[in-house]
């Protein structure tokens, strides 16, 4: 299997002042896989805004499924430059058509009052908990073909689920979900490239935490599930080439939507960014 690289997804080319071209991976899903548009239109915005700056939050919509088999351009809007923050729209677009948009906000670091109520929960640490690869490996007849030829490009980020086999399990479980991940090649300490690894990893096995407390396996066949919008906040500096812990949660499902929210803690407990995600989930009649 070839070594893919998670730095290498967001080498943006430049097409023009403001104007952005990221290549795509094709991770064996239905569609272009929503990390991918999220870590790579945080990059683009990084590149119009002045380096003293940090991202501290962005909000997004999804609007069309994209193709993970063509590049996606970004092109990013100047909003407002003010003396301590800085805003960016970014638009996402593939085939003449917006797939996604997304606001950023941007903020040139500074002290303030600070406190932390988010307590990390107390659960096996990494090293005892099984790499997601090694367990579609030992179930490769249970994962999708296009996926099975995609598990490369799994491979950049070390995601290990606790409990990962409940994701192919039909029985009712709690709406949580835990899982430690971290970059598997060292990446580069720039801020930019740490914050858009970690928006990439933010969209994995995030929505379908909403399906456990109905007993619906992400591998059902009659399921339909996307994406609709995804927040993010950052808190704290953010190093993927250390252990992370993404607490997950689904407070309501409904509609044929499912809401998640998200902590990401390091292993000494210290909170260092939140998410929120809405997303459709709905099953169809198969034949």
């Amino acid at each position: 299997m070839p070594d893919v690289k998670l730095s290498s997804l967001f080498e943006l080319e430049t097409v023009e002042a403001g104007l952005y071209r990221g290549q795509s991976w094709d991770l064996g899903f239905r569609a272009l896989f929503g990390g991918q548009v999220l870590g790579q239109a945080l990059a683009a915005a990084y590149e119009t805004v002045d380096k003293d700056r940090v991202a501290h939050s962005f909000h997004t919509y999804f609007l069309l499924p994209g193709d993970a088999k063509k590049p996606v351009v970004y092109d990013v809007e100047v909003v407002r430059d003010g003396r301590s923050f800085s805003a960016r729209r970014v638009k996402a677009i593939q085939d003449g058509r917006n797939i996604f948009y997304m606001t950023a906000s941007f903020q040139v670091p500074e002290k303030g009052m600070h406190h932390q109520q988010a307590d990390m929960p107390d659960v096996p640490p990494p090293e005892e908990v099984q790499s997601d690869i090694e367990f579609y490996e030992k179930n490769f007849d249970k994962i999708a073909r296009p996926m099975r030829e995609a598990l490369s490009y799994h491979r950049p980020v070390d995601i290990r689920t606790i409990g990962a086999a409940n994701s192919y399990q039909s029985n009712r479980q709690p709406a949580k979900r835990y899982i430690w991940m971290k970059a598997r090649n060292e990446l580069a300490p720039e801020i930019t490239l740490q914050q858009a690894a970690l928006a990439y990893a933010s969209d994995y096995h995030f929505l379908s935490t909403s399906l456990q407390p109905h007993g619906i396996s992400v591998t059902d066949k009659s399921l339909r599930i996307a994406t609709i919008d995804h927040a993010m906040w950052f808190h704290r500096p953010v190093n993927m080439n250390e252990w992370l812990l993404y607490v997950m949660e689904s407070p309501f499902s409904g509609g044929a939507r499912g809401l998640v929210r998200g902590q990401i803690f390091t292993q000494q407990g210290e909170l260092v960014a939140s998410a929120t995600q809405e997303g459709l989930m709905r099953q169809v009649d198969v034949d």
